[in-house]
């Protein structure tokens, strides 16, 4: 009776877990959509150009996924644009609201246990971005100041575990999102904004006077930025793999790598000129998705 009913609980638990597994390759052939997520304000990796137009690095490498998924399927797949923020990307990912997120959001293990990332195909630098003349020249100029950095982000707390940031002691303010918190160093009502490298570059780029903001100091982190599905779909999420792998292996990757990074770029026809990290290049040579954590311990091996 025992054995009987244990077996029927087992069978109850599968059931229930095939029913709550997604199936985005269906939905897509069946609906003939896809809702990409986009950031409006992410730099190179994504950007709007007003009108419900994204482009950028991460957008162009989903379009190139969900293309050959068209093909897969036979049929041209439509995409309706989502803006995500920081603080909203994952439930609307995990909701099913968005089937795919293009922006600039970090792989790291509290993140992977609720969603899924596809390979890295871009290792990013958390960096301090400030003013030329303000007299910041590392984390220890900071205590004291006020740091900007965007609701929903990994940054701060980066910076306060950081080693040298031992007693230095700083006010934190918070952007709605990164163009926001750039303003706020623009402005004057921050003195530092810590965030993604690229990120801080291409937004002090496309300000008024770029001459008058530089990256200073040590580097905070060194973080996988991935593409970002729900979890539980193996299927579409091997999709997504099998592009990015085909662009990395062809060495395709590294041409749309420097479109994106170190030539002019929209809206503002500016250039974010951050060439490829050596970070970034393993991630191409050895794909993977590996989590901040991961990577970090690797690297000390």
């Amino acid at each position: 009776m025992k054995k009987s009913l244990l077996v029927a609980t087992l069978l109850a638990s599968a059931v229930a877990a095939q029913a709550q597994t997604t199936d985005t390759l269906k939905k897509i052939k069946d609906t003939g959509t896809v809702v990409m997520g986009v950031r409006g304000s992410s730099g190179a990796l994504s950007d709007t150009l007003g009108e419900g137009k994204y482009v950028g690095y991460h957008v162009e490498l989903c379009q190139r996924a969900i293309d050959d998924i068209g093909k897969q399927l036979g049929k041209k797949i439509e995409v309706k644009y989502q803006e995500v923020t920081s603080a909203n990307r994952i439930p609307l990912v995990q909701n099913g609201t968005v089937d795919i997120e293009c922006g600039s959001t970090t792989n790291n293990d509290a993140r992977a246990k609720d969603v899924a990332f596809a390979h890295t195909a871009y290792v990013e630098e958390v960096r301090i971005l400030t003013k030329v003349n303000n007299g910041i020249k590392g984390i220890a100029d900071l205590n004291g100041k006020t740091v900007a950095t965007t609701t929903g982000t990994t940054s701060v707390q980066l910076l306060r575990k950081h080693e040298r940031a031992t007693g230095v002691d700083f006010k934190e303010v918070f952007g709605k999102d990164h163009a926001d918190s750039f303003q706020l160093l623009e402005s004057g009502r921050a003195d530092a904004f810590v965030m993604d490298g690229q990120i801080v570059a291409g937004l002090a780029s496309k300000a008024k006077n770029p001459a008058d903001f530089h990256m200073v100091g040590e580097v905070l982190s060194v973080e996988p930025i991935a593409i970002m599905v729900r979890k539980d779909d193996p299927a579409f999420l091997a999709a997504v793999n099998k592009t990015i792998d085909g662009l990395e292996k062809s060495g395709e990757i590294a041409k749309i790598y420097d479109k994106w990074f170190m030539q002019p770029i929209p809206p503002t026809n500016t250039k974010v000129s951050l060439p490829a990290s050596e970070a970034t290049k393993w991630a191409w040579a050895h794909p993977n998705n590996m989590t901040t954590e991961e990577l970090a311990k690797a690297a000390k091996k």
